[in-house]
C-alpha cells in the first residue's frame, strides 16, 4: 500500500507547473497567422542588441568613412521617430531618409497606411511588424496610429565643406548662418530659400540652435538633401575662419548699418547671419559682422521671421550678382 501511495503521489495533475498543459484546441491558430518571420533584434530599435549595435557603429565608423565624406559627422542625438499616419505619409513623400517603417501587427488598412507601406517599399526601406506595445515604448508614448518611421541622424558637415562646395562652383562663396534659431521649420525655410538662390551651405551653432530634424526636412521640401549643413561648437570661431578664407560676414539686424538693397558686398563672398525673431543677434556675433544690414519694412510690421528674413535677404544678393 505504502508503494501505492508513493506512486499515486508522483502522478502530476494536468495543468500543474510541469505537467501536460490542455490544447486550445486549434482556437489560437488565427492568433500565430500573419505575423512574419521576426525581425532580428539589431533591427528593432527599442531593443537593446539595436542600441549595441549603434554604439559600436559609433566607435568604428571613422575607420570606414568614404574618401569625400571624411568631416562628415552625425548628430548629437540617436535616431529619430515620426509617429502617426499623416506624419509618416508626409514624410514618405518629402524623401526624408528612413532606416526602418513600423507597422502594428493587425493595424486596420486605409489610404495613408497603404501608401506609407507602398512608398517605403518602392524606396527599399525596410518594413518590420511590431507590436503596439513596441511602438508605444518606441514613440515615447505618441499617438502613433500603428505606424512610424525610423529615421538616421542627419550627417553634418564641418566649414571646410562648404568651403569646398563654394570653390567647386562657378559664383562667390555664399553661407547662411543661424544664431539662436529654434524651431526647426524655419531651418527648413532657410534651407529650401538657400537653394533656390544658389546658396553654398548653411552654418548652425551645437548649442541653442534647431538640427535637421524630420520637421526641418518636410519644411525643406527637399532642400536638405541638396544643401549642406555645417555645425559647428562655437560660431564666432565659425565666422572667424570664414573670415579668413575670404568671405565678408553680413548680419541681418533691424538696427543695420545700411539697409539691404544698398549692400555692395552682396556680390563677393558672403556668410549671411540672421538672428533669432526675439533676441536678433548675439552680442560676440554682431562683433564679428563685417557689416550689419536691415530690410526696410513698413512702420507697422515689428519684424521677420527667420526664415522669411533669410529668404529676403537671399533673393537680394541673388539679384544684385545677376
Amino acid at each position: 500500500m505504502a508503494g501505492n501511495s508513493q506512486r499515486r503521489g508522483a502522478v502530476r495533475r494536468a495543468g500543474s507547473k510541469k505537467g501536460a498543459v490542455v490544447g486550445s484546441g486549434g482556437r489560437g491558430r488565427k492568433a500565430l497567422e500573419g505575423r512574419g518571420p521576426t525581425p532580428k533584434a539589431e533591427d528593432r530599435v527599442y531593443h537593446v542588441a539595436h542600441k549595441r549595435a549603434q554604439a559600436a557603429a559609433g566607435r568604428g565608423g571613422s575607420a570606414g568613412r568614404q574618401a569625400g565624406q571624411s568631416r562628415r559627422r552625425g548628430g548629437a542625438g540617436s535616431t529619430e521617430v515620426v509617429a502617426g499616419r499623416n506624419s509618416v505619409v508626409e514624410a514618405l513623400r518629402a524623401g526624408i531618409p528612413a532606416t526602418a517603417l513600423y507597422v502594428a501587427a493587425r493595424t486596420e488598412s486605409d489610404d495613408r497606411t497603404r501608401e506609407a507601406i507602398k512608398t517605403a517599399a518602392d524606396r527599399g526601406v525596410p518594413l518590420l511588424e511590431a507590436s503596439r506595445t513596441d511602438l508605444d515604448r518606441l514613440t515615447d508614448g505618441a499617438v502613433h496610429q500603428g505606424l512610424a518611421l525610423q529615421v538616421p541622424p542627419y550627417q553634418y558637415a564641418d566649414v571646410d565643406d562648404l568651403l569646398e562646395v563654394a570653390a567647386g562652383s562657378d559664383r562667390p562663396a555664399l553661407v547662411v548662418a543661424l544664431d539662436g534659431i529654434t524651431d526647426p521649420r524655419n531651418l527648413g525655410a532657410v534651407l529650401r530659400s538657400t537653394a533656390a538662390f544658389g546658396g553654398h551651405g548653411v552654418l548652425l551653432p551645437e548649442r541653442r540652435s534647431a538640427g535637421v530634424t524630420a520637421s526641418a526636412w518636410k519644411t525643406s521640401a527637399g532642400a536638405a538633401a541638396r544643401v549642406p549643413v555645417a555645425r559647428v561648437g562655437n560660431l564666432v570661431r565659425a565666422l572667424e575662419q570664414l573670415k579668413a578664407a575670404g568671405l565678408f560676414v553680413v548680419g541681418l539686424d533691424a538696427e543695420g548699418d545700411v539697409v539691404l538693397p544698398e549692400l555692395e558686398l552682396a556680390t563677393g563672398p558672403v556668410v549671411l547671419v540672421v538672428g533669432s525673431e526675439g533676441k536678433g543677434l548675439g552680442r560676440l556675433v554682431r562683433e564679428t559682422c563685417d557689416q550689419v544690414v536691415s530690410i526696410p519694412m513698413g512702420a507697422e510690421t515689428e519684424s521677420l521671421n527667420a526664415g522669411v528674413a533669410a529668404g529676403v535677404a537671399l533673393y537680394e544678393v541673388a539679384r544684385r550678382r545677376g
